[in-house]
């Protein structure tokens, strides 16, 4: 990316945090954090294994910085985070059919990602419910907006079931996969012990 692209994604971002966080009352120091993670999982996401055609790629977990995120300050904090990097997929690689349909791949679907901080003692947990939530939201995309994409004689409920399962599972899998490894959870721990050590 050069930099001017990434000045411009830098301020919509900030601009995006502060203005959500302003409606959700996050602190600052909450700000800050998200706006951390949202860059390390936006840079985490330029790493591809695998790009589908119509959009979504399999990447070396990228969503980790959000889940952490959510699992640490919370779902509030977490879906703005995830409403956040969401809008900066949609500057760096928009697939647009209708104005619902980027709601429900762009905005819906990455938000999801802030339900993990409904388990705030079990972030793999929380990984698996932010994941089902990504896909519910980008299966109904592809039921109602991709079916033309189907093989002939396939169901389009079938075809979006498993090219989400297929895409999106398998990043929330690596994410999950991650999260259960025990020095990961001793550094997810650690720091969510200093992000919340004032708050107490």
């Amino acid at each position: 990316m050069s930099n001017i692209t990434l000045a411009t994604l830098g301020v919509v971002l900030a601009a995006v945090l502060f203005i959500i966080g302003s409606r959700a009352k996050l602190k600052t120091k909450t700000l800050v954090y998200g706006g951390l993670c949202v860059a390390i999982a936006f840079v985490l996401s330029y790493i591809r294994l695998y790009r589908w055609p119509q959009g979504g790629s399999i990447t070396p977990a990228s969503a980790l910085p959000i889940f952490v995120y959510a699992y640490i300050f919370g779902p509030a904090a977490g879906i703005a985070a995830g409403t956040a990097y969401g809008l900066l997929q949609l500057i760096q690689d928009p697939y647009i059919l209708h104005p619902f349909q980027v709601f429900l791949d762009y905005i819906s679907a990455f938000a999801a990602w802030g339900l993990a901080g409904f388990f705030r003692r079990n972030i793999s947990l929380g990984i698996l419910l932010g994941g089902a939530g990504q896909i519910f939201s980008s299966f109904l995309s592809g039921v109602i907006f991709f079916a033309s994409y189907a093989p002939e004689g396939m169901s389009p409920i079938i075809y979006s079931l498993a090219v989400n399962v297929t895409v999106l599972g398998t990043n929330i899998l690596i994410c999950f996969l991650i999260s259960i490894l025990p020095q990961v959870r001793r550094l997810i721990e650690h720091l969510k012990a200093k992000a919340l050590q004032n708050d107490y």
